[in-house]
C-alpha cells in the first residue's frame, strides 16, 4: 500500500472543480494533504493512548472506500478527523500548506476534511486485512497500525515522493515533532 492508493480513492477531477484548480494542482494538493494526515496519524500512533484512539476511530471507517464525487464524502466527519489528527497544530499546518508554492491557490482547510475519511477508510481496511492474516490478533502499541501508516507514507512513487518529502521536512517544519 502506498500514498498512490489514496490518490486512487479520491475523485481528483471533482476536487479540482470544487477548489477551482487544475487536475494537476488538485493531485499535488491531495498528495501533500494525504502525507500530512498520515504524518499526523503516525505521530499519534507512536503513543499507546494515541494508537488506541486511532484504532477506535478506524472501527467506524471499516469498509469505507473512495468516492465518485466530493459530495459523497462526509466532510463534517472529515473535519472532526482532521481536528483529532492535527490537534492544536491544525491552524498552523493548514496555514503552512496554504502558503506552499507547489500548491498555491489550494484551500487546505477545505481539502483535508475531504481526504480524512478516505485516508481513515484505507487504513481501517488495511489494518483489518492485516489483523485477519495475523490470526485476528490486533497488535497493541501501534505495531500493525504503525506498519500500515508507515507503508502509506513511504510507498509513494519516486516522481512524487521528493515533493512529499520536501513538504514533510520543510512545510511542516517540525510541527509534529515538537511539543
Amino acid at each position: 500500500m502506498a500514498l498512490d492508493d489514496i490518490l486512487k480513492q479520491v475523485p481528483i477531477d471533482d476536487v479540482a472543480a470544487k477548489l477551482g484548480v487544475s487536475h494537476d494542482e488538485a493531485k499535488a494538493a491531495v498528495e501533500q494533504g494525504g502525507a500530512v494526515l498520515l504524518s499526523g496519524l503516525a505521530k499519534n500512533a507512536s503513543t499507546s493512548e494515541g494508537s488506541s484512539a486511532i484504532e477506535n476511530a478506524l472501527k467506524r471507517h471499516e469498509g469505507t472506500t473512495g468516492a465518485k464525487k466530493v459530495d459523497d464524502i462526509d466532510q463534517n466527519d472529515g473535519g472532526k478527523i482532521v481536528s483529532h489528527i492535527l490537534g492544536a497544530d491544525e491552524k498552523k499546518v493548514t496555514t503552512k500548506l496554504n502558503e506552499s508554492k507547489e500548491t498555491a491557490g489550494i484551500d487546505f482547510g477545505k481539502l483535508l476534511p475531504i481526504l480524512a475519511p478516505i485516508v481513515m477508510g484505507l487504513i481501517a481496511n488495511a489494518t483489518k486485512s492485516k489483523d485477519s492474516t495475523a490470526g485476528g490478533q490486533a497488535q497493541s502499541g501501534g505495531g500493525g497500525l504503525g506498519d500500515v501508516i508507515g507503508g502509506l507514507l513511504g510507498g509513494g512513487d519516486s516522481k512524487s515522493s521528493g515533493g512529499i518529502g520536501d513538504l514533510l521536512g520543510g512545510v511542516l517544519g517540525g510541527l509534529f515533532g515538537k511539543k
